[in-house]
């Protein structure tokens, strides 16, 4: 299967190196060309001209980008080629804008797949990521067998949507776990406990103690705030948690 990918950004980047070390991967494009030039340079994979090249060589097409708007700007300009097509839309998104675009992708031939990925660039490179997917699942074995290439786990959750349901999930569960873990950190250290002994106790004693705690607790001990996943990201998503738990009527006092 040949698979095209869009957008090289921190997350895409990743994922499409090491869709090229398997062979998979037949062409890129970003909207910045030169980032698309440079991993040409670096991997082999031809830099696409536009998106009607791209599909035209990819039968099936990934997309890693940063919001709802660019991915509905991409996704509409694929449209007209997306016919026998498979898109696969990694990016955390609005459920509701994916199962529209999934609903015209399918009324053009295509189909569309939401597969929003938990873990960070450096489990991307460790191809540890968990990759949580939604859409049809008479197509979902061609998909699985593609980001199995650069995952530890491909879990099939339910129709479009759902795969960004869980991701939201997830989520608003690490940001609220998150400002939890800082705010214990600091009044730790206000009440004069040393850095290294909060570290020891949130990462080996606590009974809420996690893979978070020990991948963040050494890091605020360290003061090392290089970003892993940007605030802005996270903002973002927790804003799209906000839309739908209003429309759900689903009450999230914590995270509000």
């Amino acid at each position: 299967m040949r698979v095209g990918l869009i957008g090289l950004g921190v997350m895409g980047w990743r994922i499409a190196a090491n869709l090229a070390a398997e062979g998979l991967l037949s062409a890129v494009y970003n909207r910045t060309r030169a980032r698309a030039e440079e991993f040409s340079r670096k991997f082999g994979v031809r830099a696409a001209d536009g998106y009607e090249d791209l599909a035209k060589s990819s039968d099936l097409i990934i997309t890693m980008l940063s919001d709802d708007a660019a991915v509905r700007d991409v996704a509409l300009r694929l449209m007209p080629h997306i016919s026998g097509k498979i898109l696969v839309d990694m990016s955390t998104i609005s459920p509701a804008t994916s199962v529209e675009l999934a609903g015209e992708a399918a009324r053009r031939g295509g189909v569309m797949f939401d597969a929003p990925v938990i873990g960070t660039s450096v489990a991307v490179e460790r191809r540890a990521i968990v990759v949580l997917v939604g859409g049809p699942r008479e197509h979902y074995a061609e998909v699985e067998g593609v980001l199995r290439r650069t995952a530890s786990a491909v879990v099939y959750v339910g129709p479009n949507g759902y795969g960004l349901y869980a991701k939201l999930v997830n989520n608003l569960f690490l940001g609220v776990y998150l400002a939890a873990l800082a705010e214990a950190f600091n009044f730790g250290l206000k009440a004069g406990l040393s850095p290294q002994f909060l570290v020891d106790l949130l990462t080996k004693y606590s009974s809420a103690r996690s893979p978070t705690s020990e991948l963040k607790a050494p890091k605020l001990a360290s003061r090392d705030y290089s970003t892993q996943f940007a605030v802005k990201h996270m903002r973002k998503d927790l804003e799209i948690v906000q839309e739908e738990a209003r429309r759900l009527k689903a009450p999230l006092p914590l995270s509000s």
